[in-house]
């Protein structure tokens, strides 16, 4: 789209007696070659500009930065290479408004001009706090770097800011409106987990929840998506408290994006229990860098199932002596309160020999109804339609014998129980927020929180279409934040 408005440009100019020099000389053997590579080259600068937007944008979105937007990975093994739908149209938009807005090659030479030496002025800035961060070099170097290339790149810096009326204007808008955009929503997204972090229930509460206060647990998995990782977050408790029961499997899962490029897959999960054995409840971290592929449902689904059984084989087994206790660099405190054991590290964890928790899919649609009783009646139905899974167990050496038959009844029937609960589906419970500010905050605060981010998050993915969530599994909590 920017080789478009290049030739566009170029034949409005023509036209308008602009080009002297090529109007004048009527050698059209090298005109028409210049205007091939012209195009060749505007195709190429174009497309590392459109590439690095979209990789920042991604990376922007990962950390929280970003309203949410399609990301679509267009080559299976090299993982950076993406595409944004909404920002590829955002993009071709303004360089059509900006063409016939300016008409004038000068006028988009001096916004041009002002955007480069911006950006390589902030790049020299970020490389002297390199320097000493991260290659860990003597402060006085990363001064004389900054001396060098920061005073040369400020004055060609202030040479074009002195054109801002002429065109230099347009870089300093678009960077003021992302800038303001980027605030808005990361500064509501801020006071959100604030909110979520103050508004938690205790883990007494979940414990505290049973037939004899009209709580019934329903066959399945349930998957709590939440910002926080202690802890049980507000929305679950009014899921419960107007829909008086929750699944025989319950996992809470936060997903977290690290400030790093990848996660190994080997540490991409850490995984604890909530409360006792027999409440079958547990806690799910799962972090992805900002340059990491998000899996879909299924293979995520398949996959936290199998984490799941790992980690409870691996609890039964190290509360018996069997392997090793985990060390400090395959576990980390979650920060909750003494009801929440330590979170390990799926993964790194060695248990050949151990029996294991293999998935096997088929594409058999089986019928499963969940009821969900009320207060007043206890025969509401939903009926969904998961896909049918099997589950097996299997021994990594076949030489040895049967390990079922020396495992105990506890750990089998949390095993079985966990196998049961995947064949009779999975439902995700995620939470569907409405952000207001409250009373007696300042203008600019009701600006930004009720117009500004609340027009970007009805307009940007919801969280149901990032995860791939089937809208048959799905359950929506509301929930109003007063921030």
């Amino acid at each position: 789209m920017h080789s478009y408005v290049l030739v566009f440009d170029m034949e409005f100019e023509l036209s308008a007696d602009k080009f002297v020099y090529i109007q004048d000389t009527k050698v059209d053997v090298v005109r028409w070659p210049v205007l091939v590579i012209a195009i060749l080259a505007s195709v190429v600068g174009s497309q590392a500009i459109i590439s690095g937007t979209f990789s920042i944008i991604n990376q922007s979105q990962s950390l929280g930065c970003f309203p949410r937007v399609k990301v679509v990975h267009t080559n299976a093994k090299i993982h950076g290479q993406i595409y944004i739908p909404e920002i590829n149209w955002i993009l071709m938009i303004l360089c059509v408004a900006v063409t016939i807005g300016f008409r004038d090659t000068k006028h988009m030479g001096n916004a041009s001009g002002l955007a480069v030496m911006a950006v390589m002025l902030v790049t020299t800035c970020l490389t002297s706090l390199v320097i000493i961060l991260c290659w860990n070099k003597p402060p006085i170097l990363a001064l004389g770097f900054l001396l060098v290339f920061g005073s040369i790149e400020l004055l060609y810096f202030s040479a074009s800011i002195i054109k801002f009326l002429e065109g230099a204007w347009l870089p300093i808008l678009l960077a003021l409106f992302l800038v303001t955009v980027m605030f808005v929503w990361h500064y509501a997204t801020v006071k959100k987990y604030e909110y979520d972090l103050h508004n938690k229930v205790s883990l007494e509460w979940l414990l505290a929840l049973g037939p004899s206060l009209g709580i019934t647990r329903v066959p399945g998995i349930g998957l709590v998506f939440t910002d926080l990782t202690s802890g049980i977050p507000a929305n679950f408790s009014r899921f419960v408290t107007n829909l008086p029961a929750y699944h025989r499997i319950l996992v809470f899962v936060c997903v977290k994006s690290v400030p790093v490029p990848f996660v190994p897959p080997a540490e991409r999960y850490l995984v604890g229990r909530v409360g006792p054995a027999a409440h079958r409840s547990y806690r799910c971290i799962v972090r992805y860098g900002y340059r990491d592929v998000h899996q879909d449902v299924d293979s995520f689904e398949s996959e936290l199932v199998s984490k799941l059984a790992d980690f409870i084989r691996y609890d039964w087994y190290k509360a018996h002596g069997i392997i090793d206790a985990c060390n400090e660099d395959d576990c980390s405190r979650s920060g909750a309160s003494s009801g929440e054991c330590r979170l390990t590290v799926i993964g790194t964890l060695d248990l050949s020999g151990t029996p294991a928790f293999e998935l096997e899919e088929t594409m058999q649609p089986a019928s499963v109804s969940v009821g969900f009783p009320t207060v007043e009646s206890m025969t509401d139905v939903i009926e969904m339609q998961p896909v049918e899974r099997r589950v097996r167990f299997a021994i990594d050496n076949e030489s040895e014998v049967d390990s079922r038959d020396e495992m105990s009844s506890q750990l089998q029937e949390e095993l079985e129980d966990l196998y049961t609960a995947q064949q009779a589906g999975t439902a995700f419970v995620l939470g569907h927020s409405h952000v207001k500010a409250k009373q007696g905050s300042s203008v600019l605060k009701r600006l930004a929180i009720n117009y500004g981010y609340n027009f970007l998050r009805r307009n940007c993915r919801g969280a149901d279409v990032s995860l791939k969530v089937p809208p048959a599994s799905l359950l929506e909590v509301g929930m109003v934040y007063i921030v």
